[in-house]
């Protein structure tokens, strides 16, 4: 096996720069499939088809490709040559169908951006896509052998879907994207860049006769899959173009930011309305109380006094003993209707404590705790991410899950994630008034992931604070991010939170 392993070359390739498109996305984990046979330590024959990723170490391509490496595994070496990067990969057989015309190809040294499947239907008349490396255009461009493993991007061809047939027993779809000797194992594609099929053949051509491609049909491909053990991402949601989907969204958006600002100023007022009533009712009850208190100072008052006039006609009488206790208890009662008095409640009212007026930190800083987000399909654009609940933990000033320091904006909290490995950035955004997250997403080719990694830089920040100097940091290193996105992402997935539990 290292004779055959030397057997294949490892050149660099031009960087080829992606539109931020979902084609452009899907291309990224189209691969060339190589054979080379060798006999006695010399090169015997040489193959090649296409394929494409359907795990970052797992790809598809046509049973035929494969053959010779299925029948002649000691003999045959199989390479994977990516579509971008500067290196070739040796992969192995690990899955074959010669019915269905599928294999499944395995690679240890290299990971790919999957492609997602489309489990939605594919109508008559809607437009289709090929990607794939057709051996006419190999022929006409190549320069030597080593042209066919060095990485390049793939061909695009466009048609529409034409029906479905049955090919030897097998579903297959007819479709008119043009395809050539060398798609064999290309997937075909809706707009959205998902798979809808695995090209494997094309009609012959004679008399000025119409040309016509076959592709392995989705249904296939699955259960190939399945039979497989292969987990796969599969989408199947409409196809609609991120353009008309940003749209919906600033106005869904702008529409939600409005009724939780309604439904804000109307709890305010009726927290207002709750206060004022509160405060009329506890007035009346302070002046009620402050006007009994009032009264009975005057009734001690009048009590007192007429004790010192008892006590004086007492004395007059002669009977002091009882004068002197009558005078006693008349300027008790006198005295008492002084600290009464003096003592009276303001009338001043004094609010429950549910009614106070509150004064904590604004709703944008707050801390709102554990939330679990929902999708909203109507708002959002998926062609391959996971729709499932998302649970996130919302600290103050910005903190999501305590780890991750969102930088502020308008209303808005914003962080823009950049993996080291994954080819994916993602625009992280949470509204503490809507409490709405959204996560916009960029399927970068490889060229694209460097730009946006240089610009993160080596440290990124990590950790949250409210200090200003980090808030100033990740706001610096955000723009510089921004600066390299493509104008449009390729998926947007808006969720609605609530408090868990």
């Amino acid at each position: 096996m290292v004779r055959l392993a030397l057997a294949f070359v490892f050149l660099v390739g031009l960087a080829v720069p992606a539109r931020a498109d979902d084609i452009a996305a899907a291309a990224r984990g189209v691969v060339r499939v190589v054979t080379i046979a060798v006999v006695d330590d010399q090169v015997a024959g040489f193959g090649h088809g296409s394929g494409f990723a359907v795990a970052p170490n797992r790809i598809v391509t046509n049973a035929h490709v494969v053959e010779l490496a299925e029948r002649y595994p000691d003999n045959v070496v199989v390479g994977i040559v990516p579509s971008e990067g500067s290196k070739s990969y040796q992969g192995r057989v690990v899955a074959y169908d010669a019915r269905r015309d599928l294999a499944l190809i395995e690679i240890t040294e290299a990971r790919l951006p999957p492609v997602a499947l489309y489990t939605g239907p594919v109508a008559e008349g809607n437009a289709v896509i090929a990607l794939g490396y057709p051996g006419n255009v190999d022929l006409a461009t190549a320069q030597s052998a080593a042209d066919y493993i060095r990485p390049l991007s793939p061909v695009r061809s466009q048609g529409v879907a034409s029906g479905r047939r049955s090919l030897t027993g097998i579903e297959v779809l007819l479709h008119t994207a043009s395809i050539a000797r060398g798609n064999s194992g290309g997937p075909l594609l809706d707009p959205c860049g998902r798979v809808i099929g695995v090209n494997s053949a094309l009609t012959r051509a004679d008399e000025g006769d119409s040309t016509f491609g076959f592709a392995i049909a989705d249904t296939e491909l699955m259960g190939f899959l399945r039979d497989a053990q292969q987990p796969y991402v599969s989408a199947g949601g409409p196809c609609t173009s991120i353009e008309e989907r940003l749209r919906e969204d600033s106005a869904a958006d702008a529409r939600a930011t409005e009724d939780a600002a309604a439904a804000r100023r109307e709890a305010a007022g009726a927290a207002a309305l709750k206060r004022q009533a509160a405060l009329d009712h506890a007035r009346d009850e302070a002046e009620r109380t402050r006007e009994n208190v009032m009264a009975l100072a005057g009734l001690l008052l009048v009590a007192g006094a007429l004790g010192i006039g008892a006590a004086g006609l007492f004395e007059s009488r002669g009977q002091r003993r009882a004068a002197i206790w009558a005078v006693s208890g008349g300027g008790l009662g006198v005295l008492a209707a002084v600290v009464v008095f003096v003592a009276r409640p303001s009338g001043e009212p004094e609010l429950p404590a549910d009614t106070v007026a509150p004064t904590t930190m604004p709703i944008r800083d707050a801390a709102i705790g554990r939330l679990v987000c929902t999708l909203q399909p109507e708002r959002s654009r998926v062609t391959m991410s996971s729709t499932a609940e998302v649970t996130l933990e919302w600290g103050r000033a910005g903190c999501m899950n305590g780890t991750q320091q969102f930088a502020e904006g308008d209303a808005r909290w914003e962080r823009i994630a950049v993996p080291d490995e994954e080819q994916t950035v993602s625009v992280q955004r949470f509204d503490p008034l809507t409490r709405t997250y959204a996560d916009t997403r960029y399927f970068l080719s490889a060229a694209g992931m460097a730009a946006a990694r240089a610009a993160r830089g080596d440290k990124p920040v990590s950790g949250c604070s409210a200090a200003d100097a980090v808030q100033d940091a990740l706001a610096r290193q955000q723009a510089a991010i921004r600066a390299t996105l493509p104008p449009l992402p390729n998926e947007k997935l808006v969720y609605s939170c609530r408090k868990a539990g």
